[in-house]
């Protein structure tokens, strides 16, 4: 006997009700056992209580947007294939979309052969393989376990800390503004003030700089920062 399931399960997190239900039950018609949650709150929780083989995962979600969902999921280690959709259209939306961790972006309307080609192709391709522990000299940062660390001394990063030298240190030795920081970091949805995260790089010197005798972070001039992989 076959040990492995033979039904994909799916976790549709979509807040348009009647949408969600034409999507399950076209999907179960193709083959698929679906679970459907409407808002992104519960989404998280389904996605994080059960084993998925994907998720079709709306963007304009209450609770928590399908943005933040997807980057909390792939920060807790969840890497089950993720396909977003939208209503909105532009190149920055997709983008956004891909940078946060999701696998493939489709627009609404779109097609139901297309969603199901879409959905089969991921499955294919199975899960993503766990990002690579990222370096910057002796500064290192683990994104699945959520570690950090300079040459043997581990260091403790709140959630938000850990995500503003994720993004620094993936970028490193390049400028990076306060613009693109927020923008990453923080819900994209909010108009954040600029000033947070001058005290959240401040937090992050005080921790993985000052300690260690050593100047990671530079401040680029009316522009923002930059994580150098050669402090002085």
């Amino acid at each position: 006997m076959c040990p492995f399931p033979t039904v994909a399960g799916l976790l549709v997190v979509e807040d348009e009700k009647k949408l969600a239900v034409s999507l399950k039950r076209g999907l179960e018609q193709d083959g698929f056992a679906v679970d459907l949650a409407f808002n992104g709150v519960d989404g998280q929780w389904m996605a994080t209580e059960n084993a998925y083989d994907a998720i079709v995962l709306d963007i304009m979600l209450p609770g928590l947007n399908g943005y933040r969902l997807c980057r909390e999921l792939r920060d807790q280690g969840n890497w089950t294939p993720i396909l977003m959709l939208t209503a909105k259209s532009g190149d920055l939306d997709e983008t956004e979309a891909l940078d946060t961790g999701a696998d493939d972006f489709l627009r609404k309307p779109f097609s139901h052969v297309v969603l199901v080609a879409r959905l089969r192709a991921l499955l294919r391709r199975g899960r993503p393989e766990r990002p690579v522990v990222m370096e910057a000299g002796d500064l290192r940062l683990d994104p699945t376990k959520r570690r950090a660390a300079r040459a043997d001394t581990c260091i403790e990063l709140s959630a938000r800390e850990f995500a503003v030298l994720e993004h620094l240190i993936s970028h490193a030795d390049q400028v990076v503004s306060k613009r693109d920081i927020l923008h990453h970091v923080w819900d994209t949805n909010v108009d954040s003030d600029p000033n947070i995260l001058e005290v959240y790089v401040s937090h992050l010197r005080k921790k993985i700089d000052i300690p260690f005798n050593v100047e990671s972070i530079q401040t680029v001039r009316g522009t923002g920062y930059r994580l150098t992989s050669r402090p002085r």
